[in-house]
């Protein structure tokens, strides 16, 4: 999901890789003209790369007959004289001023002479500016290069993403699955922001902020863009290290832009979202290293609480954030008033990841007696991003087999790709190796299968797996267990 600006309106700017048509013209005639001046400054300043005479040497060699003179050519520009010896060495001498006499002899006592106007007018102001107008350009485009292509003054300007509310392609309730708990929190901010005057005729404010909590690949993330998309208003998504900047102040600016165009975009009867990705990046307690904080990190942090204070629920604008680590919060951050309501994200039951297998095989041709339940009995803790992650190696193990359809011996080994890692087959075990690995494999399945309340067995092999897998057991849990005896 992105785009720039909400509303139907049709994006036409490049993407990052391309750049502007007109930059890219402009650009190459700053080129074609520095390459004309470069070539007109050592036309102009060749003769520089001389021996300077003095008045009275050059008086004395002017002064010789055409047949033994040492001066082979010279031209006159201003009071400057420049030509070349007999010998072949350039040479240039300033003159005090105008005598008609040295004029007179240079004319008949000099084989090539010519005069050349002068280089006083707009060509030589231009020349002598040519220095500065290539250090002007050189920094123009490195002041560029080093903001993305923005303006100068857009260096304070937040970087959040807005994803358009009309999108085709965009998150719905119906692409996330496995954490129905969630979603029927988040179904109550989706109905504020459909109609806010719904909940404001009664006097009840919505919460300014909404803390999402989980382990990474819970769908933290996906969730909240599946809020924005059922409410269908525009979602300004941004990461907590955007903020943070080498200079102090930039990352508090970002954040006071980022507040003031969700405020700007809040049209009608409709409201908006921020959305702050690894928030703890940004809102780590103040003061809890030796010596203090990141001054840059605690004014983007104090800009965040204070904007989080000075909006009000009635303007339609709702925060939102992810974090894997609320241990490392600042308290001030999640105190009620600010994030009023943290929505703990959990890794998905049995029921949970079939429901997300399901969502993430639409797009796979399965075979017709795929049981994705007996899939979903075998990851046990499995997050919806590792879920989706063995999906897709099932597809492509598949692929690599050059078969028609995925079949269930493709997800299953998909699984013990994820969990031990690929098959090492270049592992060359000698027979030794090899019943010491079966022995030890063998006690692991005779202790599964004398052990009272144990998980069924499963699986046993010895093909080397992983960095140092030699072999596995595995055993198929029947249902989810919380509780282990």
């Amino acid at each position: 999901m992105n785009g720039n600006r909400p509303g139907p309106q049709k994006n036409n700017r490049p993407g990052p890789n391309q750049p502007p048509q007109r930059s890219r013209w402009m650009l190459l005639l700053f080129m074609g003209i520095g390459l004309l001046f470069l070539m007109r400054v050592m036309a102009y300043y060749a003769g520089q790369f001389s021996t300077q005479l003095t008045y009275s040497e050059f008086y004395s060699l002017v002064e010789q007959n055409p047949e033994q003179s040492e001066i082979v050519e010279a031209k006159l520009v201003d009071d400057r004289v420049q030509g070349q010896l007999a010998d072949g060495q350039g040479f240039f001498v300033y003159l005090p001023g105008l005598d008609p006499e040295l004029n007179s002899l240079m004319r008949r006592n000099i084989p090539n002479f010519d005069v050349q106007p002068s280089q006083t007018g707009l060509m030589g102001i231009l020349v002598a500016f040519f220095p500065w107008f290539i250090l002007i350009g050189i920094m123009w485009f490195v002041m560029r290069s080093a903001q993305g292509g923005g303006k100068l003054l857009s260096f304070g300007k937040s970087r959040a993403k807005l994803s358009n509310p009309d999108n085709n392609n965009k998150v719905t309730f119906a692409d996330v699955a496995g954490i129905e708990e969630a979603k029927e929190e988040l179904a109550e901010i989706i109905e504020y922001l459909k109609s806010p005057k719904k909940y404001q005729r009664l006097g009840g404010k919505i919460p300014k902020g909404v803390l999402l909590i989980g382990l990474p690949g819970t769908g933290k993330t996906l969730l909240a863009k599946a809020v924005a998309g059922e409410a269908n208003v525009p979602f300004y998504s941004i990461s907590g290290s955007d903020f943070v900047e080498m200079f102090v102040g930039v990352g508090a600016s970002r954040v006071r832009d980022l507040f003031e165009q969700a405020r700007r975009s809040t049209k009608g009867e409709k409201g908006a979202i921020i959305f702050i990705d690894e928030i703890d990046a940004v809102g780590r307690q103040r003061f809890a290293g030796v010596g203090g904080g990141h001054d840059e990190r605690e004014q983007t942090l104090n800009a965040l609480l204070v904007e989080m204070d000075g909006f009000e629920s009635d303007e339609g604008v709702i925060l939102m954030a992810a974090s894997n680590r609320p241990d490392v919060l600042d308290p001030a951050l999640v105190r009620p008033g600010r994030f009023d309501r943290q929505v703990v994200v959990s890794p998905p039951d049995i029921i949970g990841r079939e429901a997300i297998l399901k969502v993430h095989t639409r797009k796979i041709k399965l075979a017709k007696n795929v049981n994705l339940q007996t899939i979903a009995r075998q990851t046990p803790g499995f997050t919806g991003a590792d879920l989706a992650n063995l999906a897709n190696e099932g597809a492509l193990l598949a692929a690599r087999n050059n078969k028609e359809e995925v079949t269930e011996a493709d997800l299953e080994a998909s699984i013990e790709r994820v969990i031990a890692g690929p098959e090492r087959k270049t592992r060359m075990l000698n027979e030794r190796e090899k019943r010491i690995t079966a022995f030890h494999e063998c006690g692991h399945a005779l202790v599964a299968l004398l052990s009272p309340a144990t998980d069924p067995l499963h699986k046993v092999s010895i093909i080397p797996r992983g960095a140092q897998a030699l072999g596995y057991t595995m055993q198929l849990p029947t249902e989810d267990r919380y509780t282990m005896s």
